[in-house]
């Protein structure tokens, strides 16, 4: 289940008994051949306001042995008809966002497995990034605002 909050302006596209939680599925493969690791991951609910789906590929680095290559991937895409394009770019926002502090986590957790102490701190590198999605917020919320009737004499 996803946790991250529902910004203000997605709650008019929500009715008021919807559910707010968003399921999420993912699908492993393990590849020992060619010795990979393929993770598949989409939400199950609220697609119609925004599906997300990711894939992960995670696999041994010709060009520096004893290191691991990730090329993940996502596609965003909204059915709010007049809305989709801004409701889309607000998602790409947040993904990236998220996958900065996930990475950052996992970086994190893999040097405590290896006794090593990490030279970084999460808060100053997640900063720019939560900025980003503010301005994709307000972007979205100012397209979604209601215009004015134009008069023409």
């Amino acid at each position: 289940m996803k946790t991250n909050r529902l910004p203000r302006w997605a709650e008019r596209f929500f009715p008021g008994g919807m559910s707010r939680c968003v399921y999420i599925m993912e699908d492993s493969i393990v590849d020992p051949v060619n010795r990979s690791l393929t993770t598949y991951t989409w939400n199950l609910n609220h697609t119609t306001l925004m599906s997300v789906e990711e894939r992960c590929v995670f696999q041994d680095s010709a060009e520096q042995p004893a290191t691991t290559q990730l090329k993940r991937e996502a596609w965003i895409s909204s059915s709010i008809f007049g809305f989709s394009k801004p409701i889309q770019e607000f998602g790409l926002a947040r993904f990236k966002s998220n996958q900065l502090k996930a990475m950052k986590g996992l970086e994190y957790a893999l040097s405590n497995l290896q006794g090593e102490t990490p030279h970084w701190l999460l808060r100053d590198t997640v900063k720019p990034a939560s900025e980003k999605t503010k301005e994709a917020a307000k972007t979205l919320v100012s397209a979604a605002a209601p215009q004015k009737p134009r008069q023409y004499v």
